[in-house]
């Protein structure tokens, strides 16, 4: 059995949050995924995992092996995605998050598409509304609906994807129409905990960039519950447009504040900055803004501007 066998075990069973979970992922019995690690710790001279019945931790020790053990190893299969990449299609598992919102939609087809066109591609999606971490939790991408944020990712722009303030309109004539996005301060919010400003609303006012701070007895962490709670009559919400725009059309809900629309918001697909981007990563990124190219006024409610990468600001 060699190391790179055994740092991998390790890796999978913290990733796995334990020997039982780890063993039916690879196939492998929890008795020879517990032995693997132990020939590990006894290579290392050092103790990586407290066991006990109910939980498994990691040592201060294994901690810092499983973030340095995490990056050796996908340097090692981007390496070998890379050469595989001369000689044939892409290969292996492609670890990927999304918005819950957004893949159940849309997104979800796209990334679904891609599956198809690629058979020797594995596919591991994780719809989840927060934001995540590519790096700490190893992600090979995500897809994010937002402005770019400082990090160390580079992003590639897929498409526009407009937002729009709406309310019941019977909640509108009760609290009286918002003239100004300075008006929503007085105003019932609903807000949506996973958006970084979830307090300060963006509008554009005579061409300069506002926020305004919104407050309201509902947050939620999700756009579809903000649909549902402005459908309530709650207050007011900003929400993806597509989203709403059967309820506009049908007269369930108004969208205000029209001439302060900051504009849409984009798509992005964003992954780690690496020597060899590896080609299964590629192959997506790629697939991804063609896809969107051709069937991005589904997803934004709007004409969808040409694909282009860009390295998020660090």
């Amino acid at each position: 059995m060699d190391t790179f066998t055994r740092m991998r075990t390790f890796v999978e069973v913290v990733e796995a949050g334990g020997f039982s979970a780890a063993a039916r992922k690879l196939g492998r019995s929890k008795a020879l995924i517990s032995k693997y690690v132990k020939e590990l710790e006894d290579e290392l001279g050092a103790r990586l995992m407290n066991r006990t019945t109910r939980r498994l931790s990691l040592t201060e020790l294994g901690q810092a092996y499983f973030r340095d053990a995490g990056e050796i190893l996908q340097r090692v299969d981007d390496l070998q995605d890379m050469v595989r990449e001369r000689h044939g299609e892409p290969t292996g598992l492609l670890r990927v998050a999304a918005p819950r919102t957004f893949g159940d939609s849309m997104l979800g087809k796209a990334i679904m598409d891609f599956v198809a066109a690629n058979p020797a591609i594995r596919l591991d999606l994780r719809l989840d509304d927060r934001f995540v971490d590519l790096i700490d939790e190893g992600f090979d991408c995500a897809i994010r609906v937002s402005e770019l944020s400082d990090s160390s990712l580079i992003a590639r722009k897929l498409a526009d994807y407009r937002f729009a303030t709406v309310v019941r309109p019977d909640v509108a004539e009760q609290h009286g129409l918002p003239a100004t996005p300075d008006d929503l301060t007085q105003l019932p919010c609903i807000i949506d905990s996973n958006l970084r400003n979830r307090f300060n609303w963006r509008f554009l006012v005579d061409g300069v960039r506002q926020t305004v701070p919104v407050s309201g007895r509902v947050e939620v962490n999700s756009p579809s519950a903000v649909r549902l709670a402005v459908l309530a009559g709650l207050g007011y919400g900003s929400v993806p447009y597509k989203m709403v725009e059967d309820d506009i059309e049908a007269g369930r809900l108004k969208i205000v504040l029209c001439d302060f629309e900051l504009g849409a918001a984009n798509i992005y697909v964003v992954y780690p900055h690496r020597r060899h981007l590896s080609a299964k990563i590629r192959a997506f990124v790629d697939f991804m803004a063609d896809w969107f190219q051709k069937n991005g006024d589904e997803c934004s409610g709007g004409p969808t501007s040409p694909a282009e990468e860009v390295d998020e600001p660090g």
